[in-house]
C-alpha cells in the first residue's frame, strides 16, 4: 500500500478503531461498521488497533491479548473487509512480525526519537506514522522524517496529538499541521489521544471527549491530511483510554459535519 491510495481532494483520510484489540468479535464490528459509514461517505479508511499496550501507567492495567492472537484479528479485518491496517510497534522487534497484519507500522509518541525503532520499521517497506513527541515542537519532527527517508523508505506521515502543558494536560498547537506538511507529507490529527489527561494521581489515564468535535473541526479548518479517531462502542466500558475515545454511534454524524468543513475549506 501507498500513501497516494489515502489522499483524495474532496475528503480527509480516517484511521479510527479501538485503542486495543480487546476480542475478535468487538474488532470485527467496529470495522464493519466504520468499513461502511466511510465508503458511504467517500472517506479513505484505515482500521486502527493497537496488538499490545506497552506504555502503561501501572502494572495491572490491561496491555493485551496476546501478541500474535491480536495480530491475527487484525489480519482477518484486512482480509475480511479488505481494509487496510494501522498498528503501533514499540521495539525493534515488533517490526516485522507487524508488518505481516500492518499496512502502516506506527512510532508511539513516547518513542518517536528512537533511531533503531525507526530504522526497523521503514525496512519492513510499510507506511511509518510517527507521532510528534508531546515533549518536541513541530520543526523537530524533521529529523524523526530524515530517519526513516534514510533508511530506504519515503513512505512517511507524521501525526499531531497534543504538547504537554503542565504535569496532567495536553494543548494541541495548530501551527504545527502546516509546520510539518511543510516538510512534504501528509500531516494527521489525532484527535482522541490530544484530549487525554495523562499521568493522574490514580494511576488511570483521564481525558475530555466532550471537545473530540472541536479539535476535529479546527484540524479540518486548518487542512489536515487526515484524522485519528479511537472509537467504541462503549468507551465506559473499553479496556484502555475509554476517557478520551468517542462512542461508535456517534462517529457518522460527525463525520458528515467534517466533510462539510473539508468543502468548505477546498473550495475558498
Amino acid at each position: 500500500m501507498k500513501i497516494d491510495k489515502l489522499k483524495t481532494k474532496e475528503a480527509f483520510f480516517l484511521l479510527a478503531g479501538p485503542c486495543v484489540v480487546e476480542n475478535e468479535l468487538m474488532v470485527l464490528k467496529i470495522a464493519e461498521k466504520i468499513g461502511f459509514l466511510t465508503e458511504k461517505l467517500g472517506i479513505p479508511y484505515v482500521f486502527k488497533a493497537s496488538y499490545k499496550k506497552a506504555n502503561r501507567s501501572r502494572i495491572d492495567s490491561f496491555t493485551g491479548i496476546g501478541d500474535e492472537k491480536a495480530l491475527k484479528i487484525l489480519g482477518k479485518v484486512r482480509d475480511t473487509f479488505h481494509i487496510p491496517v494501522v498498528t503501533d510497534i514499540h521495539e525493534t522487534t515488533d517490526a516485522e512480525k507487524a508488518a505481516e497484519y500492518a499496512d502502516i507500522l506506527q512510532i508511539p509518541a513516547f518513542l518517536c526519537r528512537q533511531t533503531d525503532l525507526l530504522a526497523a520499521a521503514a525496512r519492513t517497506g510499510r507506511i511509518v506514522n510517527i507521532k510528534k513527541g508531546q515533549f518536541l515542537s513541530p520543526e523537530a519532527m524533521r529529523f524523526a522524517v530524515q530517519k526513516v527517508i534514510d533508511s530506504g523508505n519515503d513512505q512517511v506521515m507524521l501525526t499531531e496529538r497534543g504538547t504537554t502543558f503542565g504535569y496532567t494536560d495536553l494543548v494541541v498547537d495548530f501551527r504545527s499541521i502546516p509546520e510539518m506538511q511543510a516538510f512534504g507529507y501528509p500531516v494527521i490529527m489525532d484527535v482522541t489521544h490530544s484530549l487525554q489527561q495523562p499521568n493522574q494521581v490514580g494511576g488511570i489515564t483521564g481525558g475530555m471527549p466532550q471537545l473530540i468535535e472541536t479539535i476535529a473541526k479546527a484540524a479540518i479548518a486548518v487542512g489536515a491530511d487526515g484524522l485519528f479517531i479511537e472509537t467504541h462502542p462503549e468507551p465506559a466500558k473499553a479496556l484502555s483510554d475509554g476517557a478520551n475515545m468517542l462512542p461508535l454511534d456517534l462517529l457518522e454524524h460527525l463525520l458528515e459535519k467534517l466533510l462539510r468543513i473539508r468543502k468548505a475549506v477546498t473550495n475558498l
